[in-house]
């Protein structure tokens, strides 16, 4: 498919700019991606599509202030610098804006009486560079950094804490996923007294939230890598949750990125360890309308899964997603899901109906 096929017109009004308070006041599109069907609710009642048996896997990384700000130690020039990944304890990948910023120059990280150096150690492509920190720069994010909030927020000075879920613990990303953002402890706890099973992944975003699709044929896009994890007893919630006759329901992009990972992982899974012998014995014995779903394994690894309409999906059966941008990695993988007229079609009804679109914008859940 071409990149103009997931472009479409989205009035500047409709980019949120802050978020609904509370979190669970936003709106909420539901989606049948089997016939096309729209109703139009609140996130609090997202409980009403769900059952008892249902497992919710939802991403806790969490958002680190990820913006410094540094000046040239030769020249004084200025720079901006975005973390994206990190390689060891004092090396970390970023995007960096500022002329001539090239291997071996120094940039000086100054707040108050503290300062730390940066040294770039490798141009990658474009404006990402590896820098190498004179010490472990983690201490010194709240001081230095800010929070990387999209550039399409332009007029956001509230709390930051509102672009973190209310799950997010493991620190190491440089946006939200975002899908999580609707979420109260009140209704993770009251869910759970419902039936319904939690799970969580670990995907620390990192540049392709920011990095646009350039090409026109999407098949030659190349996706970065960005770490993902699922421990061995997340992937057992998963697990048992469908062999019980549960749905997995993936909370976000990342979330599901994780799940099809870890169930592509399973396929050349043989039966020789014993924390899934039980697990793939059962599966195996399947009715053959439960195909293509595959059982998820644990793994830690870095994931380039691009998805794209055409792919087989194996993991997710719901997707509860916000509305992304013209032309996005993420629409394409929403419209593998869902359909790529029906997701269109959706977004046309949503920009109709008044939705708020992007980060802080409302939710859509596809059944």
């Amino acid at each position: 498919m071409n990149l103009s096929d997931f472009d479409y017109d989205l009035p500047e009004e409709r980019i949120a700019q802050t978020p609904a308070e509370p979190r669970d006041s936003s709106r909420l599109l539901i989606l049948n991606r089997e016939s096309g069907y729209i109703d139009h609710r609140i996130f609090r009642d997202l409980p009403e599509y769900l059952r008892p048996g249902d497992v919710l896997v939802l991403n806790q990384t969490r958002v680190i202030p990820a913006r410094l700000y540094a000046t040239k130690a030769e020249t004084g020039g200025k720079v901006e610098i975005l973390l994206l990944k990190q390689r060891d304890d004092n090396q970390w990948e970023a995007l960096v804006g500022g002329k001539n910023v090239l291997p071996g120059v120094q940039l000086n990280l100054q707040h108050g009486a503290e300062t730390i150096t940066a040294t770039v150690i490798e141009e990658l492509d474009g404006p990402r560079r590896v820098l190498e920190f004179s010490e472990t720069v983690y201490p010194y994010l709240d001081q230095f950094g800010e929070m990387p909030l999209p550039p399409y927020i332009t007029d956001y000075h509230g709390d930051p804490e509102r672009y973190q879920t209310v799950f997010a613990r493991q620190q190491g990303s440089s946006a939200a996923p975002t899908a999580g953002l609707h979420f109260t402890g009140e209704m993770l706890f009251d869910l759970q007294r419902n039936g319904i099973k939690i799970a969580y992944v670990t995907l620390h975003i990192g540049l392709d939230t920011f990095a646009p699709v350039r090409v026109e044929h999407i098949e030659e896009h190349k996706i970065h890598r960005e770490r993902a994890v699922l421990t061995a007893d997340d992937a057992k919630i998963i697990n048992e949750a469908k062999l019980n006759g549960g749905r997995i329901i993936a909370v976000g992009t990342t979330s599901a990125r994780t799940i099809e990972t870890a169930a592509i992982r399973s396929a050349a899974f043989g039966t020789e360890d014993n924390d899934m012998s039980s697990v793939m014995a059962t599966y195996r014995n399947l009715p053959t309308n439960m195909c293509p779903w595959r059982p998820v394994i644990a793994i830690d690894e870095e994931t380039d899964l691009f998805i794209t309409p055409g792919y087989q999906w194996r993991g997710v059966d719901t997707l509860l997603t916000n509305f992304h941008l013209p032309k996005s990695t993420l629409l394409m993988m929403v419209s593998s899901f869902a359909g790529h007229e029906t997701v269109l079609q959706a977004y046309q009804t949503a920009i109709g109906e008044g939705y708020r679109f992007f980060s802080f914008g409302d939710a859509m859940l596809i059944v």
